[in-house]
């Protein structure tokens, strides 16, 4: 039963990972949910460990699609991967529960952004070029990327915001771009976890597959409805954010 139940919120969170980030907000409370008794840090492996097979096909799938802008991305994601390698280090140090408060207000703020600006990330005009776009997609990779690592919440959801307002992508390129980058820093997550022994392996395996079921169905609505529909699901998604960050740091 706990396996069904854990897959088939791997299975949801794959759907909205896909599109628009944010799938850790259905699948790390599951988890939390099914194995009350359990390290968190288990949990948040087993989490990574499911979900990054989603975040890899996801990235594929928009790759075939989408024109990838390949000469920022994929540096912007191997800074990202060793940022995140950084937070994971630094939160064995130092608690992250300060920024539990912090959250829903930066979540609040870019919501109400992306309502007040009607026309954000409809339109792709990136406005850099070369070698100017890569490293403000590798300062994007190195702040977000160190979040994840260090505390999580909303990662996806801040990767499409950061690569709409600063790079100028409509919705559907940010997400495919996002894909990518949450991608580089949950292996990097992964990779800590698994050196430490915090990924339940034999549940892994279950999850991921869900995961990617899920993953598939969610990028292809992405891809068959455009920017207008991941704009829509950015907005819900970020709204269930900050409803789910706001009871954790205030009321909980």
């Amino acid at each position: 039963m706990e396996m069904i139940v854990v897959s088939l919120a791997s299975l949801l969170a794959g759907f909205v990972d896909s599109i628009v980030g944010g799938g850790g907000l259905i699948l790390v409370p599951a988890l939390f949910a099914t194995f009350p008794n359990t390290h968190p840090a288990t949990l948040f492996g087993t989490n990574k460990g499911a979900s990054v097979w989603g975040t890899s096909i996801a990235t594929l799938q928009y790759s075939r699609r989408v024109h990838m802008r390949w000469h920022a991305l994929a540096p912007a994601a191997a800074v990202c991967f060793a940022a995140s390698l950084g937070g994971a280090w630094l939160v064995t140090v130092i608690s992250p529960e300060y920024l539990r408060k912090a959250l829903p207000l930066v979540l609040l703020a870019v919501l109400a952004y992306t309502l007040a600006k009607k026309e954000l990330g409809r339109d792709h005009t990136p406005r850099f070029g070369g070698q100017q776009e890569a490293l403000v997609a590798c300062g994007i990779g190195a702040v977000i990327g160190f979040y994840d690592g260090f505390f999580g919440p909303g990662t996806g959801s801040f990767f499409v915001f950061l690569l709409v307002r600063l790079l100028g992508y409509d919705f559907l390129n940010a997400s495919a771009g996002a894909k990518l980058l949450n991608t580089a820093s949950n292996l990097a997550a992964i990779l800590l976890f698994a050196l430490k022994g915090h990924v339940w392996w034999h549940f892994v395996l279950a999850m991921a597959i869900a995961n990617v079921l899920g993953s598939l169905a969610g990028t292809h609505l992405a891809l068959k409805h455009g920017t207008g529909f991941v704009r829509g699901v950015f907005i819900v998604v970020v709204s269930a954010l900050i409803l789910k960050t706001s009871y954790d740091a205030f009321l909980r």
